[in-house]
């Protein structure tokens, strides 16, 4: 029997290639520096983050059945996440995101995500056929949920009686995609984790700080958020408040990730009862952890 999950971990799932070099860099730059792959995606990143924390995660996606598809899949199983429910395309390749990292941050990145946008509600199969879900007894707990997915598919998720029960986690798989998250703006158990970028984008304006652009979002009618603005305060509002924190300040050598790294942490921090305070705290030491070279623990 396959064991049952802690948190699913919906969205992205696929192979990082990275570039990074300790020179600043520009457009046109050629610069030295390491090339790395690694599995990655924003579903991928958050549950490789929550096993570190203790947490099982099952990952639905879709994964090609080609040669890189093979490899991710036994790098997830060897990680200890479950993947019996992973939609395994016959004709789509495996997905992948390219980056490019200097000493002055992100310089230019390129997701390609077309098979998991292709394959549409096939990812979410296992929700409703008695293996994770159904409608009559909706999975009950955790949810991460990643912007990867088709606005068409987000909308579904909205109202889909499969998420009823759901506690979702919600985050943009970056700040091009962070508009498709408008459909879950008012779902009544949604939590909203987004950058001060992305929380703009969401209200269509430009926000000073995170504290500003959480309240925001709770105005226009967002459960719960967190709203995280790199190194100067992270904010996680509701409508009965919202609660303000900086970040400890560490010298930055990687960025891809790094929020994702802090969704898992606050997720995982809250399954094991810590209160808000405690909970954002520890999200943004696992984050300040990550983006100085370290793995969070």
């Amino acid at each position: 029997m396959t064991k049952q999950p802690d948190i699913i971990c919906i969205g992205s799932v696929l192979w990082d290639v990275i570039g990074r070099s300790a020179s600043h860099m520009r457009v046109g730059s050629d610069v030295p520096g390491r090339i790395t792959r690694l599995p990655g995606g924003v579903a991928m990143n958050i549950a490789m983050t929550l096993r570190r924390f203790g947490m099982t995660p099952a990952l639905l996606t879709a994964i090609g059945q080609d040669t890189e598809g093979e490899e991710l899949i036994g790098e997830a199983l060897r990680m200890g996440m479950i993947c019996a429910h992973v939609y395994r395309s016959e004709d789509l390749p495996t997905d992948v995101y390219m980056a490019v990292e200097g000493a002055n941050g992100l310089v230019a990145a390129i997701a390609d995500a077309h098979s998991l946008e292709a394959a549409g509600e096939k990812i979410l199969r296992a929700l409703g056929d008695g293996s994770l879900g159904s409608r009559a007894a909706p999975f009950a707990g955790p949810v991460a949920l990643d912007g990867n997915l088709t606005e068409e598919l987000l909308q579904t998720i909205a109202t889909s009686p499969l998420f009823a029960a759901a506690d979702l986690r919600v985050a943009p798989a970056s700040p091009g995609k962070a508009e498709r998250l408008l459909a879950l703006l008012g779902h009544p158990s949604a939590t909203l984790y987004v950058n001060l970028e992305e929380a703009g984008l969401l209200c269509q304006t430009t926000f000073p700080d995170s504290g500003t652009a959480a309240a925001a979002l709770i105005t226009r009618g967002a459960h719960r958020v967190l709203v995280t603005d790199g190194g100067k305060s992270a904010s996680e509002g509701t409508a009965a408040d919202i609660i303000t924190q900086i970040p400890p300040a560490v010298m930055v050598t990687r960025v891809t990730g790094a929020g994702d790294t802090f969704m898992a942490a606050h997720i995982a921090s809250e399954a094991e009862g810590m209160d808000r305070e405690a909970a954002l705290t520890r999200a943004l030491n696992a984050a300040a952890t990550y983006v100085s070279g370290e793995t969070p623990l």
